[in-house]
């Protein structure tokens, strides 16, 4: 039988600790676990604002992001318009209150997603490519009106350019059109004249609350944005439009957008003269290229990308830098989804002041023990796309990484808090340390169960059974954050992004980096992330521009945030600007290393003046690859194919907790050493001596679903340092080390079963043996309900309401310790727990059990003889959602999508067979020792 491992326990004794902070690092606000708090048609009132905010701070939330949405059937008159004075009034309330309860207040700077409203005019609205054709030969006129195509355009498109193209020449007949008329006959020979006209996409915000419904605006020019924000300036001065002055509100702590989902927005006006600028030739002279259907010729691809890359920087100049700036002028900050723009996302990541990435789905890491759900949607929660967001933070110097967290892990009504653990751990390994959750709902008192709800979420609100617990979680989650606010990030390599790649090789013309498309998008790089990381090294990906502002300090490369890096990795890029890759020789001779993985970059990317650049890049090419082939000269390119191979050769350390043992982690750095987040996220357990990638005197070990601590265990071996780990499949651990001092703190126990005459409980051995239960709450009320029961699923009891039952039961037993001094600890395991559960011993609180594995130690609540036992389990809404379906009540009263199932689908719940509920067990307490060195 696989030896038993047990997590960790720490026992702290009196006395002095020494000058070096060994104490858990204070939990600021930001530590604390945030959420999307959407209000449905904004239909809030001052006394359920302060009931939703008490019951957030209360359970340890931090900050709330109010995000206004669609509202409920039938509540039309208690809904405020979106920045109105009574609007205004509530949010001034909101930011009142969340002062009094120590919380923060962020904001969507919109209603739903993507910004705009009804102020967004139609010409500030987002902007497509809209083109007509026409055929002419020699001598002939053009006999219709230059317009667009389609009629629905036609009272907004301008004509932005008309080009001829004929034998071996192009004109420009632009300043020919008059009123729609050309004046204009054709030279000799056969012309393809190409109108171009900037129309508009027609999109309407999503999701959007009273007040907020009107165009999407035009992300790429800087006066639709200007405008936009006008309207929030206004808002928030007291100058509200057709009323009198109000009195100033505050601004939000942070400003938020959310995925960027402007469709098929493809073109702003002016573009034709913002790509001449930018890139030095003129698209229109290329419009045949530049809209070609089917295989793309190399000089197609190259004007492609180069159209990309305008656009990127048109979003970043004209939308995400001025909001930034924006909101700094007015002593606000911005968290930003930059993923689904079509930009390079380090670089728009980079331009905020907290970049936020997102899960969506739930990640299998076989974990045992951890139930499955069927009702599940595909999983987009790659490290390769989770690390955008956190590595822009990292290299650009921004203190946070935030998270949309949980969105889609299950069905509504099905997520346990043991699942969400997995994934949160994912986060945090990714870089993740400040998670929004995805989210909760403004619900008022009278609002009969559920309450108000939003689809596409994992429902964190007081209306759902596993609130009960979840401030558990969420002291897990705070404890976890702040040891990864702390210190500065210790990765070992800088990855570059081949963006040029993307740009030239994707089909279609507008390029949304989608998380749902990635795979379809940079599947080479998501491969490449993959190598490094199982390779036993962590990574932050960085662009061309952070390139070129990079230095080298010590023989490490600094970027511009003032991170330090051991080695700048390039894997498999084919395309390259030339002076980038001149910068990359040049850090080389500074003393960086620099590695090419798979090949070396073979060409420029873009269109103009290709002769000339490529001589240039080939040139400087030439340098690199004889440095690359010559060691032992001042500069260090490094270049192979096998990853693990070539990247030893680099000054950083491999970490084999990653390697040889399955474990996942993200390192830090402090003053006095370094710090990890250790994760589980693995079938296995690990019991074993780690070497760790970098030196130390002493280490920490701290728990963070239990908030203990103490001094780990380590040694020397093959010039490596090595901690002892005990960690069971699912569990997690912060591991703080220390350089140069020997810390003095009580010792980290590390357990192991032992063989004692009180090891064989007589209870444990009956497998038939009786609990006495009852309904702590149940909802419904549940009748009949008998005095003792058999482990396992309630739902299969036959006395009334058990299978649609949403609430908590209580089981209790007693059990026989003649001597609990036999052992030197006592390990109580639940078992298979659905879903959360609250021990108490003798009366006395033991612990809130959460996730996988479900066990405490219970050793100092025992005493002499007999023992009670008392186990609180608390079950998911599963049920009682499902059993209304089937009664046809009407709970389903939200306007816009209405509560869709996976997949945005139609339909309810009557058809779910009853979730397993309660304690399944099997429930065993093991006597154990501390493992000796």
């Amino acid at each position: 039988m696989k030896k038993q491992i047990f997590l960790i326990l720490a026992l702290f004794a009196a006395g002095t600790l020494p000058a070096q902070d060994i104490a858990w690092p204070e939990a600021k606000t930001e530590a604390k676990p945030a959420a999307r708090w959407w209000w449905m048609g904004s239909a809030v009132d001052k006394g359920n604002l302060t009931r939703n905010l008490e019951e957030y701070a209360a359970a340890g939330m931090g900050t709330m992001e109010v995000t206004p949405i669609y509202g409920v059937q039938g509540n039309d008159a208690n809904e405020i318009q979106f920045l109105s004075p009574e609007w205004m009034r509530m949010l001034q309330h909101t930011e009142s209150e969340a002062y009094r309860l120590g919380m923060q207040i962020d904001m969507n700077t919109g209603t739903g997603w993507p910004f705009g409203g009804p102020e967004v005019a139609v010409e500030d609205a987002a902007c497509k490519l809209f083109i007509t054709e026409y055929r002419l030969k020699g001598g002939e006129r053009l006999a219709c009106k230059v317009e667009v195509a389609d009629a629905r355009q036609r009272p907004y498109a301008g004509l932005e350019r008309l080009m001829a193209f004929g034998p071996a020449r192009c004109l420009d007949l632009t300043a020919k059109v008059k009123d729609g008329v050309l004046d204009w006959k054709a030279p000799k020979g056969e012309w393809r004249l190409i109108a171009a006209f900037c129309g508009k996409t027609l999109q309407k915000v999503k999701r959007a609350a009273p007040g907020g419904e009107g165009y999407v605006m035009d992300h790429f020019s800087a006066r639709a944005v200007r405008n936009y924000l006008g309207r929030f300036e206004r808002a928030f001065s007291g100058h509200a439009a057709g009323t009198t002055r109000l009195a100033a509100t505050a601004y939000p702590h942070h400003f938020f957008n959310d995925s960027y989902e402007v469709y098929k927005a493809d073109w702003t006006a002016g573009l034709f003269d913002e790509f001449f600028a930018r890139r030095g030739y003129k698209l229109e002279e290329h419009l045949p290229e530049f809209l070609a259907e089917g295989e793309r010729t190399e000089a197609a691809r190259r004007i492609i990308s180069d159209y990309r890359e305008t656009l990127a920087e048109l979003l970043q100049e004209n939308f995400t830098r001025q909001w930034t700036e924006w909101a700094h002028r007015h002593g606000s900050k911005t968290r930003n989804q930059a993923h689904g723009s079509p930009g390079n996302l380090i670089d728009l990541y980079a331009t905020v002041d907290v970049p936020e990435c997102e899960g969506f789905g739930l990640s299998d890491f076989g974990i045992r023990g951890l139930r499955k759900d069927s009702l599940t949607r595909p999983n987009d929660s790659d490290l390769s796309m989770l690390k955008y967001a956190s590595s822009a933070a990292h290299i650009a110097g921004k203190p946070y990484t935030s998270s949309e967290t949980f969105t889609w892990l299950t069905e509504h009504f099905r997520t346990s808090l043991s699942q969400c653990k997995p994934d949160i751990d994912l986060m945090f390994v990714s870089g993740v340390n400040h998670t929004y959750f995805h989210g909760t709902t403004y619900s008022p008192a009278e609002a009969p169960w559920p309450g108000w709800k939003f689809y596409a979420t994992v429902d964190m609100s007081p209306t759902n059974s596993i609130w009960r617990d979840a401030p558990a979680f969420f002291q897990y989650i705070t404890r976890c954050q702040s040891f990864l606010q702390a210190g500065k990030p210790d990765n070992d390599f800088l990855v570059y992004l081949p963006v040029y790649d993307l740009w030239q090789e994707q089909d279609g013309r507008l390029l949304m980096f989608d998380i749902h498309k990635m795979a379809k998008r940079a599947p080479r790089f998501i491969e490449a992330v993959h190598r490094i990381n199982d390779a036993g090294y962590d990574m932050d990906y960085i662009s061309d521009n952070f390139i070129r502002t990079a230095k080298v300090a010590g023989g490490k490369i600094v970027t511009s945030g003032g991170t330090a890096y051991k080695a700048l990795v390039i894997p498999g890029a084919r395309l390259m600007p030339a002076d980038v890759l001149e910068k990359l020789m040049n850090l080389a001779k500074e003393g960086a290393t620099v590695v090419f993985l798979d090949q070396y970059p073979e060409d420029v990317p873009g269109y103009a003046r290709l002769k000339e650049r490529r001589a240039e890049f080939n040139r400087i090419l030439g340098d690199v690859r004889k440095m690359g082939s010559t060691p032992g000269t001042a500069g260090r390119v490094i270049f192979g194919t096998d990853y693990a191979g070539t990247l030893a050769q680099t000054m950083a350390v491999p970490e084999a907790m990653k390697t040889g043992f399955g474990l996942s982690c993200i390192r830090r750095a402090h003053a006095e050493g370094a710090h990890y987040f250790i994760s589980a996220l693995t079938a296995e357990d690990t019991e074993a001596w780690i070497p760790l990638a970098v030196s130390a005197r002493s280490a920490m070990l701290y728990n963070p679903m239990d908030g203990t601590s103490g001094k780990a265990r380590i040694r020397r071996k093959d010039g490596k340092t090595e901690v002892f780990l005990q960690l069971a499949s699912g569990e997690s651990v912060l591991l703080k080390t220390f350089a140069e001092v020997d810390v003095q703190a009580p010792a980290w126990r590390y357990y192991t079963p032992c063989a004692t005459p009180e090891s064989d409980l007589a209870w444990n051995k009956v497998p038939d043996r009786r609990w006495g239960f009852r309904w702590v709450e149940s909802i419904p009320a549940v009748g009949n309900v008998p005095d003792s029961i058999s482990l396992g699923s309630w739902t299969d009891l036959s006395f009334e309401g058990a299978e649609t039952a949403m609430g908590t039961g209580g089981y209790t037993t007693t059990f026989v310790v003649e001597n609990p001094a036999a052992a030197e600890d006592w390990l109580l395991s639940l078992g298979d727990v659905r879903e959360s559960a609250r021990v108490r011993i003798n009366g006395r609180e033991v612990a809130t059990l959460w996730a996988v594995p479900y066990r405490c130690f219970i050793g100092p609540y025992l005493r002499p003889g007999k023992n009670t036992l008392e186990v609180e389990v608390t079950n998911l809404p599963a049920n009682r959602i499902a059993d209304m379906d089937r009664r046809g009540v009407k709970w389903r009263i939200f306007k816009d999508i209405n509560m869709a199932a996976l997949g945005y689908k139609k339909g309810t719940y009557a058809g779910w067979q009853p979730v397993p509920s309660g304690l399944l067990g099997p429930v065993r307490i093991v006597p154990v020792r501390t493992i000796k060195e």
